[in-house]
């Protein structure tokens, strides 16, 4: 015989349930002063047009307004490649863009030219709107030297300072979003995890390049480093 109660208590628990999101029914994250957005490389260049168009790159850029509302502590960063630079295919004899070479700091893939200093291809999207970013951290600038992260550039070596600059600002976790996921988003990642913060990705917040394969590789990394993957909507 079926027990009222028990059925009451079931269709109760099942109504409720269904009002809350489907997420995991987890808490909402709420950025503090030791938090900070680091807003990767929202330029021209990646942007439908540009001449390193990232897929649906102009996406981002609502959403990225929208969470950079909740955070004090805003760093944005610009690639800021010279004329010439050594990761521009066009500097290579009989290199195409997306293929490979062997550089004295180790692998390097080739791109269009994009991003030279001064374009308005290098220019921030029109369209950011964050007034309260504190820091633009310009990166590519040394012409024998690729530069994806925020924090070290592409021989492992040479830093930016932005890692003792958040320190400084007593910033514990980051959070990552922008262009593009596989490359400047993940090595950022990458770094400030190695730097010693919290690390999340804001996926929806962040759009890829995926050549051969580096969006799954660059996922799987970030995973391992121990990057948290969220989206937008987990932001309070």
């Amino acid at each position: 015989m079926l027990d009222r109660r028990r059925v009451a208590a079931g269709i109760g628990a099942a109504a409720l349930a269904s009002l809350v999101p489907g997420r995991l029914r987890a808490a909402a994250i709420k950025p503090d002063d030791a938090s900070a957005l680091l807003v990767i490389d929202v330029q021209n260049c990646f942007l439908p047009g540009g001449s390193l168009a990232v897929k649906d790159g102009e996406q981002v850029v609502p959403i990225i307004n929208r969470i950079a509302k909740s955070f004090a502590n805003v760093v944005i960063t610009q690639d800021w490649h010279t004329p010439g630079h050594i990761s521009f295919a066009s500097v290579h004899s009989g290199k195409k863009p997306f293929e490979t070479i062997d550089l004295a700091y180790g692998k390097q893939v080739l791109w269009p030219d994009h991003c030279v200093q001064g374009t308005d291809g290098a220019a921030l999207s029109k369209d950011l709107a964050i007034p309260q970013a504190e820091l633009i951290i310009r990166k590519g600038f040394h012409k024998d030297v690729d530069s994806y992260s925020a924090f070290t550039e592409a021989d492992g070596k040479t830093t930016t300072g932005l890692a003792a600059y958040l320190k400084a600002r007593k910033v514990k976790r980051v959070f990552v979003a922008g262009l593009a996921t596989d490359f400047c988003v993940a090595w950022t990642a990458l770094d400030a995890r190695k730097a010693g913060f919290e690390t999340s990705v804001v996926e929806d917040a962040c759009r890829g390049i995926d050549t051969q394969g580096s969006l799954a590789k660059a996922w799987a990394d970030m995973a391992k480093a121990g990057v948290k993957r969220i989206q937008s909507s987990d932001i309070a």
